[in-house]
């Protein structure tokens, strides 16, 4: 099989490209595969560290208003639909596979027109604008939540399938994993606000920590590398039970040991939140297209499988994050309620779930 990938931008974006084409391999060990990314992306490190081509087309997304700078990205974007046509001509894909990001949309509507077989991946509860465009000339929709399904009425075919998620997080248990990292029956809260840190989630785990009684808890707090400095000066409780760190690199085996999570909402780490089974506190990130992150955490706690907190909440009274991650930790009940609701929520197969559809696109 002969795949041509798109996406780009963001890690969100990349990562589960990346997965999908691993998870081929691994079924199809012939399998030939191109990304088509931008160069200014992360996928321009992230595709090769991975030991697959890429190569680069001049796009741009859209701004919300009319202006020069539109019409500069509308000409580049017929000029990349032509590169993407000369691209697919010499590579000569069974199938095109999107995961988002503005890249994908001149390569998914090029192999469209082409008639090319074509497969979308929407991670996101809140569809983006290049998924909305391209759904009425792709083969299939994928989605990473149900809820999303309402935003491709005129699809061709929409399908559940959840996001493609890290093989290693499943390949422990949460008490092998506690003692792998030295953690004993006490409950376990972990915080991470992504690899540079939120400023607003940081100062609000460092009052619940400075806050935190004795030695109830064991802590985990990344503060992302940028902040970690600042941060670790305002901490004045020193028990050894709680660890701060700039980052956190056997996230798996944390993930697994955890009784309780405080994180952003992207849709790859609310799936594997969903997908373990684990109790979570969820504030999204506002700096996101379309505030996406919250309908993602929104999909959880609607269920009853999280809590939502959002940042405004926690800069208008501090004490909240505090407030809530005592009280669900007081209480077995509501945490073994959102652990078994998430994992009705959550799909670990996703990758595999993907390839049948490729398959039965490709057939």
């Amino acid at each position: 099989m002969r795949v041509i990938c798109a996406g780009g931008g963001t890690g969100g974006h990349i990562n589960p490209a990346i997965a999908i084409a691993k998870h081929i391999v691994q079924k199809n060990p012939e399998s030939e595969f191109l990304f088509v990314g931008t160069d200014n992306g992360m996928e321009k490190v992230l595709v090769p560290k991975s030991g697959f081509p890429i190569t680069f087309i001049d796009v741009n997304g859209f701004k919300r208003s009319l202006s020069l700078y539109n019409l500069k990205t509308v000409f580049k974007a017929l000029t990349a639909v032509l590169k993407c046509k000369r691209i697919i001509k010499d590579f000569k894909p069974d199938i095109v596979v999107g995961t988002g990001g503005y890249v994908s949309g001149p390569v998914l509507l090029t192999a469209s027109l082409m008639k090319i077989p074509t497969v979308i991946l929407e991670q996101n509860v809140f569809a983006g604008m290049t998924s909305k465009m391209l759904s009425r000339l792709v083969d299939t929709v994928c989605l990473g939540f149900e809820e999303t399904r309402a935003s491709f009425p005129d699809a061709k075919n929409v399908v559940l399938t959840g996001t493609p998620i890290r093989d290693e997080l499943f390949l422990t248990d949460k008490q092998t994993a506690r003692k792998t990292i030295g953690i004993d029956n006490k409950p376990f809260v972990v915080c991470f606000g992504g690899s540079l840190g939120a400023e607003t989630i940081n100062n609000a785990m460092t009052d619940f920590i400075n806050n935190c009684a004795g030695n109830d808890y064991n802590v985990l707090f990344a503060t992302g590398e940028n902040s970690y400095e600042s941060v670790k000066k305002k901490i004045i409780n020193k028990n050894n039970n709680i660890k701060v760190v700039p980052y956190i690199y056997n996230m798996d085996q944390v993930m697994n040991a955890a009784d309780l999570l405080i994180c952003r909402s992207g849709a790859i780490t609310t799936c594997e939140i969903a997908a373990l089974g684990k109790p979570s506190i969820l504030i999204p990130s506002p700096n996101v297209t379309d505030n996406h992150q919250h309908y993602n955490a929104k999909a959880l706690s609607d269920r009853e499988a999280s809590v939502l907190v959002t940042e405004e909440q926690l800069k208008e009274n501090p004490n909240v994050l505090n407030n809530t991650i005592t009280s669900l930790l007081k209480d077995k009940t509501a945490l073994e309620r959102m652990s078994n609701n998430a994992q009705k929520i959550g799909i670990k197969d996703g990758c595999e779930r993907i390839y049948n559809e490729i398959k039965t696109v490709v057939r």
